[in-house]
């Protein structure tokens, strides 16, 4: 129960204080887009550039992690599939629906948490999950979308968005250039270092406000049933397929098993509902599915975090 007041209250706490200040009308109406902005473009990405930067090859190399953290994803997407077999579905509505099943919160939520939780020997794994997430899951489902919208269309130009598209995502981009420095084996100099630490600190407390902004705005509406099935993917199945790999089939270091399932049961992010906003979908879908899995992940995640903290890592 201490692990739950130390380390998952407090981020519940910051997105509640986030929802307040929506509500509140404190911090203005485009209060959400601007600090969205300032996590994603300047605060996450010196956050993942410093950690990556400071690790080696050998502590990443845990392919059992990978294996596990994808299996989750691959699971709860497939629900979506499954669930839309036989049916008239437009590839688009299912690949934006599977995203939502499988699309944690890993980058706002979290690596705050795991920091927390598991301390620095956590960021390691939380910044593969991120890349995971950000590029492989979010590449998938773009190609899945671009796909269906430019039938007929030459695969070459698709493919080419596509690409781009994950080239410029600083998300992307900020850990595999810390990692790159970190191949020279040379040490940051200690201004920019310093300079790292003071963006990056601020990455975990804006990204948790910027939630509580973001579900303060969201819309009602949507199909209770999908809703209901979504959820249940992202919070049950994802982290339910991923524990089962991490524990029982992999062998990693306890720290990134738990991590693994950690990740895997973060509500959805807010991935699903920019792709149905981009692509002219109903987004409000998106939108309550993200509410929802908020809501709640309140009572899984602390659960999880109290088993953690009886037979875990801590």
């Amino acid at each position: 129960m201490h692990a739950v007041v130390t380390a998952a209250l407090p981020v519940f706490v910051l997105i509640l204080v986030g929802w307040l200040a929506a509500r509140r009308r404190l911090l203005g109406p485009a209060a959400s887009d601007v600090l969205n902005r300032f996590v994603v473009y300047l605060a996450l990405p010196a956050l993942l550039f410093r950690a990556m930067s400071q690790v080696t090859w050998e502590q990443l190399a845990h392919p059992g992690y990978v294996l596990s953290f994808i299996g989750g994803i691959a699971a709860a997407f497939a629900v979506a599939l499954v669930a839309h077999r036989g049916k008239s579905t437009p590839l688009t509505d299912i690949s934006i629906e599977a995203l939502s099943n499988s699309y944690a919160n890993v980058g706002f939520m979290g690596i705050p948490l795991c920091l927390v939780l598991f301390g620095q020997p956590s960021l390691a794994p939380a910044v593969v999950a991120t890349l995971m997430t950000a590029c492989v899951l979010f590449g998938v489902s773009i190609a899945l979308i671009e796909a269906d919208q430019r039938h007929g269309q030459d695969f070459r130009k698709t493919a080419a968005k596509v690409g781009g598209a994950l080239l410029r995502n600083p998300l992307l981009i900020s850990p595999m250039l810390g990692f790159a420095w970190a191949a020279t084996g040379v040490p940051l100099p200690e201004s920019i270092d310093r300079f790292m630490v003071l963006l990056g600190n601020a990455a975990s407390p804006c990204a948790l406000i910027a939630i509580g902004l973001f579900l303060a705005q969201t819309e009602a509406g949507g199909d209770g049933a999908v809703v209901a099935r979504v959820v249940a993917a992202k919070l049950l199945v994802q982290p339910g397929i991923t524990a089962l790999l991490a524990f029982g089939l992999f062998s990693m270091p306890p720290v990134w098993a738990w991590t693994a399932v950690l990740l895997s049961a973060l509500p959805i992010g807010t991935g699903p509902f920019i792709l149905a906003q981009l692509y002219g979908r109903d987004a409000r879908i998106a939108s309550r599915t993200i509410l929802l899995s908020t809501l709640v992940s309140v009572l899984t995640i602390s659960v999880l975090v109290a088993w953690i903290e009886q037979h875990g890592v801590r």
